[in-house]
């Protein structure tokens, strides 16, 4: 496991998963890639789900009554307060919660990997964790050129190429 990310991966699917210690290198990346922007280090509630899970928490917290690939539920309002859960000394940014079906289902239509494309879903996750968004143009452009250098730096292709 990596030293500076803890990760809780639940598996609420029958789909294959990246594995933890997948699931924190690709967060330490973004991590390190945030610098001082971001908080270091940190703790993350991964859960893989089945589609009608992502269905009805995306209905239920986005009012989008459909499945999605990725569902963040960040800590704290403000990632400048994030809180250290009891027994923990690093920060707890949030849950995310990845419905593998979609994630694959993208990958296909895409014609990237099913590897990249978890990796970028979890990547885009924690930056949603940690305050970023793509509402407007500039922040998409924002969000997507941190996705580009981490996912770069893990060995993935660019995935808006």
């Amino acid at each position: 496991m990596n030293g500076t990310v803890s990760i809780d991966r639940q598996r609420a699917c029958g789909a294959r998963c990246p594995s933890r210690e997948t699931l924190a290198q690709w967060v330490a990346s973004t991590l390190d890639e945030l610098g001082s922007r971001g908080p270091g280090v940190g703790e993350v509630t991964v859960r893989y789900v089945e589609p009608e899970e992502s269905r009805s928490l995306n209905a239920q917290f986005r009012h989008k009554d459909r499945p999605t690939n990725v569902l963040s539920f960040p800590a704290a309002e403000d990632p400048d307060e994030l809180i250290t859960l009891p027994g923990s000394d690093r920060p707890y940014l949030g849950d995310l919660v990845i419905c593998p079906a979609i994630v694959e289902r993208e990958a296909a239509e895409q014609g990237k990997s099913r590897r990249a494309h978890h990796a970028h879903m979890a990547v885009h996750g924690i930056l949603h964790l940690l305050g970023y968004d793509h509402l407007t143009d500039e922040e998409a452009e924002q969000m997507e050129s941190i996705e580009i250098r981490v996912l770069g730096s893990l060995g993935y292709p660019d995935p808006y190429a």
